[in-house]
């Protein structure tokens, strides 16, 4: 491996090493500040006395919101973009400037701003127009709630949790919807032909000839644009949802413990990034044995 380093590659790591003990020795010497990593552990798992087990605690908790957060929302964003982007490529004028609109009013405004209209104009409306609040209280005064907190959490926070998910699908839905679009057009239009030639409607041709092969070519921009998902989850913890970012800032306000507790939550995007990462590539990987 040394071997294939070149005198470049070694010049940048000793500038990251020589970059990361001047910061250390800032904090250190400068801040004077106190490390305290003993404290981390306990607010990732605690024991709970009364089960006689390990627990998540305020970090876990908020690893365990965000992958919920992140996966719900990828799955609604990916129908909604798959919707945007067919929307994109249709005949119909009218349509496809409808479907521009929304791609490029979002692509074309910062993410809080975007979350704080979405959150206060719809994703709040939603929650009171179908009595969400009320649903999820009746639902965490009942005994029979195991697969409701397993799949959402705690059903007192649901509200929030599904504020959001949809806030985070609205927003993500935009960049999947232009991923789509892409992948639509790099169909060649011979495809197209060759399917109105034995008779299919458009809607059959999308379903059964163009999707397939446009899905095929987009995984790895998608699996990128999932990943950016991830990351971007970190916004919603304006609105209050009680993800990663959130319980990390409550943390820091009662411990103090600054480095410690923003180090440990980047080590723990990191892995949940770097991981998913080292899965898509190793799907990209994989033979087609159709």
């Amino acid at each position: 491996m040394f071997k294939r380093l070149h005198w470049l590659d070694i010049l940048i790591l000793f500038v990251l090493v020589i970059l990361v003990a001047v910061v250390w020795y800032r904090i250190e010497g400068a801040l004077n500040y106190r490390w305290r990593w003993e404290i981390i552990p306990n607010y990732i798992l605690r024991w709970n006395e009364d089960s006689q087990s390990w627990v998540a605690n305020v970090l876990l908790q908020g690893v365990i919101t965000t992958v919920r957060v992140s996966l719900y929302a990828s799955v609604l964003a990916l129908i909604l973009g798959t919707i945007l982007g067919m929307a994109r490529c249709a005949s119909n004028l009218a349509v496809r400037m409808l479907a521009r609109t929304y791609l490029e009013f979002l692509r074309n405004i910062p993410p809080v701003v975007v979350i704080f209209i979405f959150y206060f104009f719809l994703s709040e409306q939603l929650v009171v127009a179908f009595n969400i609040e009320s649903w999820a209280r009746g639902i965490a005064r009942s005994e029979d709630k195991a697969v409701w907190e397993f799949l959402f959490g705690d059903m007192r926070r649901f509200p929030s949790l599904i504020s959001g998910v949809i806030v985070l699908a609205l927003f993500e839905s935009a960049f999947v919807g232009e991923i789509v679009r892409a992948g639509i057009q790099s169909v060649s239009q011979g495809q197209h032909e060759a399917a109105q030639s034995i008779g299919m409607s458009r809607l059959q041709q999308m379903r059964f000839i163009i999707l397939p092969q446009a899905f095929k070519r987009v995984v790895p921009p998608m699996a990128n644009q999932f990943i950016s998902l991830i990351k971007d989850s970190s916004i919603i913890s304006l609105i209050s949802v009680q993800e990663l970012t959130f319980k990390t800032v409550e943390l820091v306000a009662s411990t103090r413990a600054i480095f410690e507790a923003w180090l440990t939550t980047a080590l723990f995007y990191f892995m949940i990034c770097f991981a998913l990462s080292m899965l898509f590539k190793r799907l990209e990987r994989q033979p087609d044995t159709r």
